[in-house]
């Protein structure tokens, strides 16, 4: 197959699978009966079309950008880490048990204890399948499987039987102390001016982006990231150098375990304010999406982060104003998936016959 040029790889690929995805879904909004038109019109409207619309647009983003990036890591070092769901549960837990220990004053000293939190949580629930793959040979992907309903499970038990207050019905934590509230874009000086209303979107979209260009730069620009990516790409040739298989598979899985963990300032501390069942709302698996349509790159999983934050967004648009089941989404997001992931190789062959080196003929 003719190797594509870097920027036909990064830009012109994921383009024309997104293309794709959207033709198809056109025709199944077609199939029900319904205008994909409209369907477009009203997406692009509820979530882009206003700054409200972008306040949640950008919320769900950011939950997208922290397990974009915990898929990356892992990925770069070889590792499938599909866990991300269980290990944002377990990053859940962690922010809760720290914003309800202490009476906080200001969410300036409570949000980098829960991020701290949040982290150590979710990167220890990543520890596990990462020693048994670097030790006992048991593959990550089937392990990080397994946490995910482990965590669900025991994020059942902790609210039923030993966070959830006397007198309460729902499975939940009390409400956190007010000194725990994050000050959503709207409250922010400068970004008032745009977002005039009270949005879900919260300073957690800064530390994001702050994410972003740090995985960016471990990756890239440090001694650890060169390893990483060296035993991502052979392991024998990394053996060769001298990289243990087992220190880098224990470090990408916890970096990675971490920043899934992150994830939960976002939602659990920022926008519910108290640990709830079902917390992270599927944003582990999307994260892999998001991944895989970023080709792994910080800055393609920011990119990706806000367009399946439109999607979230625009579907839940197109169940409230139009007949369209919000169920839509799901069947978007697979179609994403589908020509991002599985179909990927059949738009690289397709591209490969323009970019296939012309033969000039001898006379």
């Amino acid at each position: 197959m003719t190797r594509l040029p870097r920027w036909a790889d990064l830009v012109l690929v994921p383009l024309i699978s997104l293309l794709l995805a959207g033709i198809i879904s056109a025709l199944v909004i077609l199939a029900i009966g319904q205008s994909p038109t409209e369907a477009l019109r009203t997406m692009v409207q509820g979530a882009l079309g206003s700054a409200y619309g972008w306040g949640y647009t950008l919320y769900y983003a950011t939950s997208f950008m922290f397990t974009g990036l915990a898929v990356t890591v892992a990925f770069h070092a070889s590792l499938f880490n599909i866990g991300g769901e269980g290990q944002a549960q377990l990053g859940g837990l962690g922010v809760a048990l720290i914003c309800l220990a202490l009476p906080w004053p200001h969410w300036t000293l409570a949000l980098p204890a829960a991020m701290i939190g949040a982290a150590l949580f979710g990167a220890a629930w990543a520890a596990i399948p990462a020693y048994l793959q670097a030790k006992r040979g048991s593959h990550v992907v089937i392990t990080t499987i397994m946490f995910n309903y482990i965590a669900a499970a025991l994020i059942i038990y902790m609210l039923v039987s030993v966070l959830r207050p006397a007198g309460q019905m729902d499975p939940a934590t009390a409400r956190f102390p007010e000194g725990t509230n994050l000050p959503t874009l709207h409250e922010i000086p400068g970004l008032s001016l745009i977002f005039t209303k009270q949005v879900p979107a919260n300073v957690t979209l800064l530390i994001a982006l702050v994410a972003c260009w740090l995985v960016w730069l471990l990756l890239w620009r440090t001694r650890l990231g060169y390893e990483i990516r060296a035993f991502g790409k052979s392991e024998k040739a990394a053996l060769y150098a001298g990289i243990s298989p087992v220190r880098v598979t224990m470090i990408a899985m916890l970096i990675s375990g971490a920043l899934a963990g992150l994830m939960s300032i976002n939602n659990v501390m920022g926008e519910s304010e108290r640990l709830l069942q079902n917390s992270t709302e599927g944003a582990g698996f999307i994260g892999i999406a998001v991944a895989l349509m970023g080709r792994n790159h910080p800055f393609g999983v920011f990119l990706a982060a806000i367009l399946f934050g439109f999607l979230f967004q625009g579907g839940a648009e197109l169940g409230l104003w139009t007949s369209i089941p919000i169920e839509l989404r799901t069947v978007v997001q697979g179609l994403v998936i589908l020509f991002t992931g599985a179909l990927d190789h059949m738009v690289r062959m397709f591209l490969g016959l323009f970019f296939a080196p012309r033969r000039t003929q001898v006379a």
